[in-house]
């Protein structure tokens, strides 16, 4: 049974995109493969199993997750500008009690 998995795999270069190419041409049941540098997604179709398409990518050292296409965008919410809270000069010692 033929099937599409999408992963987002975290690629930087045309030497990043040659590596996935690579491991992708070698595995069994994939009948064709496209991969989009700028959205830093593959795109694979065949008589694939998800997650051996995930197992084979990661192989490249490249960070691979499956694709959430119907999750909503994240929104960053902006880091808060609070100052982080310095712990007084000393730190805290903590008495010794001696046994007679």
């Amino acid at each position: 049974m033929s099937q599409t998995v999408e992963l987002k795999v975290g690629m930087s270069c045309q030497g990043c995109v040659g590596a996935v190419r690579r491991v992708l041409g070698k595995m069994e049941g994939v009948e064709s493969f496209d991969i989009d540098l700028e959205k830093q997604k593959v795109t694979v179709k065949g008589n694939v199993q998800p997650e051996a398409v995930l197992q084979t990518v990661s192989k490249t050292g490249k960070a691979t997750s499956f694709w959430e296409a119907d999750k909503p965008p994240a929104t960053e919410a902006p880091a808060s500008e609070a100052p982080a809270v310095e712990a007084p000069g000393e730190p805290e010692s903590k008495p010794t009690v001696a046994v007679a």
